[in-house]
């Protein structure tokens, strides 16, 4: 079966910016010319002089486009770009455009259908009926709510196959997978674009990030289950390290509403591990087959591997913590204050408490509070701590986390011990790390740890150690370039 091409879309405010864009992209098998972008659409122009295919698209603002003229007029610029020789033609399911399929047979057609705000009922009835009209190719995006959403697509993918002329989208956050997967899905191809809001991810980022060409139906995968997970740099990180160490893997973002969200999208395309984060770290190690020891004293885990069907659970935030206190400080007797009472702070006690440390941990809700200080025999103090009850300071709250960088778990007036860690890396200069070094403490921030305990993952999945420095120059690559695309400053 042939791999899946990659289509660029290309959208502008005039057709001479469009035309340019068209010919500045590179690495493209097809591109997309959104014609209903420009303000003076001419479909000679579009066509004259491209060096690839191209799908000529003229969105009508019914079906998420921006063409606000008469459908006649849309009408007919679709026809021309048909008769003019465009390799294909985008003409909506819902458009009364009958004969445009009559007079082409259906060739060079692309019939599509949009649905921003669910997956329907009868997916596979709709792509039959699609089909039925003889379109060469029949293309499906729908708006997903939750992981589990991909499946039913890739179901429909799985009947037609990518011969049979098919392309399914996933749009929103949950639907990467069926972009960066997109044989699986049965898809001819797939799209990239700028358009961020229906899901959309940069040719630059399927090709060297996903190394989108290299994927086949026997390539790994593994990801990032949590959610959100759209600023994390895991999947930068593992990727790189997966192409550097030569493995048939790939590492995708699964933002999950829930464990058994991820769980059926896990088992029903085969994921072979993943790392897990806020808020599914407990949820997941409720729902796993089997655990280790320490796993199991935490009570939460951060890593699964997937062995013959089963899903274990490990925790390898433990090491990742300490191995960038240790070279540091001399934890015996120190007195540590944790902010914090989820899977990551439960990691952060165990750490602590065999290394010599008294540990308290202090969060806003009590219950809870005491619920993870049971687990990990830590005991539990008030929110904010004391002034000058503590040696060690470790932030496991997303307070200060992108986008809220202003904000921070604690006064900067009640940074009065030794050493401040915070497990927050995006950004990596934290206002809280910022406050801690002014009044005198050491700071440690969350890359370190991230790095490290990303390290024992891959260990643990593929029996590689990752090469030296490969990790923490893709994270920091990352965060450079979420800097450049957001607004914000640290």
């Amino acid at each position: 079966m042939p791999k899946p091409l990659l289509c660029v879309t290309v959208t502008a405010p005039t057709m001479a910016e469009l035309r340019r864009q068209r010919d500045e992209v590179v690495d493209a098998d097809l591109i997309e010319l959104r014609l209903d972008s420009v303000s003076d659409p001419d479909v000679a122009g579009a066509l004259a002089g491209r060096r690839r295919p191209v799908i000529v698209t003229c969105r009508p603002e019914w079906e998420g486009g921006r063409f606000k003229g008469a459908e006649e007029d849309r009408r007919r610029l679709l026809a021309d770009a048909w008769a003019l020789g465009a390799e294909y033609v985008d003409i909506e399911s819902r458009a009364r455009f009958d004969d445009l399929l009559a007079q082409s047979g259906g060739r060079r057609v692309v019939l599509s259908y949009h649905d921003f705000d669910a997956v329907p009922v009868d997916l596979a009835g709709l792509v039959q009926a699609m089909r039925s009209t003889g379109a060469e190719v029949v293309k499906v995006a729908v708006k997903t709510a939750r992981l589990s959403d991909c499946v039913p697509l890739r179901d429909v993918g799985a009947l037609a196959g990518r011969q049979a002329g098919l392309v399914v989208i996933a749009m929103g956050p949950f639907g990467l997978a069926t972009r960066v997967l997109a044989g699986r899905f049965g898809s001819m191809w797939t799209y990239a674009g700028s358009d961020h809001e229906v899901g959309q991810v940069s040719a630059a980022s399927l090709l060297n990030e996903y190394r989108f060409r290299s994927l086949t139906d026997a390539t790994d995968v593994y990801g990032l289950v949590g959610l959100p997970v759209s600023h994390s740099v895991s999947p930068a990180m593992h990727n790189a390290t997966f192409a550097t160490t030569g493995l048939d893997a790939v590492y995708l973002p699964l933002p999950a509403v829930s464990a058994d969200d991820a769980m059926t999208f896990g088992r029903a395309f085969g994921v072979k591990g993943v790392s897990v984060t806020i808020p599914h770290k407990i949820a997941l190690f409720e729902r796993v087959d089997e655990v280790d020891a320490v796993t199991r004293r935490i009570g939460a885990l951060n890593t699964i591997r997937v062995i013959d069907g089963r899903w274990v659970g490990a925790n390898t935030d433990v090491e990742g913590f300490l191995r960038p206190l240790v070279d540091r400080v001399a934890l015996p007797g120190w007195k540590a204050s944790i902010l914090g009472c989820g899977g990551a702070a439960r990691a952060v006690a165990v750490a602590l408490s065999s290394s010599g440390c008294h540990v308290r941990i202090h969060a806003r809700n009590r219950q809870r509070a005491e619920e993870a200080g049971l687990v990990t025999s830590a005991e539990v103090g008030p929110y904010p701590p004391a002034r000058g009850s503590w040696d060690l300071l470790v932030n496991c709250t997303p307070v200060g986390m992108y986008p809220n960088v202003d904000a921070t778990p604690i006064a900067a007036a009640d940074l009065t011990g030794r050493c401040v860690y915070d497990l927050v890396y995006n950004p990596t200069g934290t206002r809280l790390l910022r406050d801690a070094a002014r009044a005198g403490c050491q700071t440690i921030g969350g890359l370190e740890m991230l790095v490290a305990q990303a390290h024992e993952q891959f260990h643990w999945w593929t029996g590689l150690r990752p090469p030296a420095g490969v990790m923490r120059e893709a994270a920091l690559k990352q965060l450079a370039e979420f800097m450049r695309h957001e607004d914000y400053v640290v």
